[in-house]
């Protein structure tokens, strides 16, 4: 992987980062597996303003329009 099989062409980036990617995809393959969930994130703060004020907030924008 250290040799580039283009010299000088426009593919050269191209197989740098794919080569980098396949790399990555290796050492991610190699870490143990975490059993810890994700903490949940803090409340922004245009959430705690419309709690302060009890009002309701949708659970996603999508629903807005309906």
């Amino acid at each position: 992987m250290r040799h580039c099989r283009y010299r000088g062409q426009p593919k050269t980036p191209l197989q740098h980062v794919l080569t980098a990617v396949a790399v990555n995809i290796e050492r991610l393959g190699g870490l143990p597996p975490t059993e810890e969930t994700p903490s949940p994130r803090p409340p922004t703060a245009f959430r705690t303003l419309l709690d302060q004020h009890g009002i309701p907030r949708s659970k996603s924008w999508r629903t807005l329009g309906s």
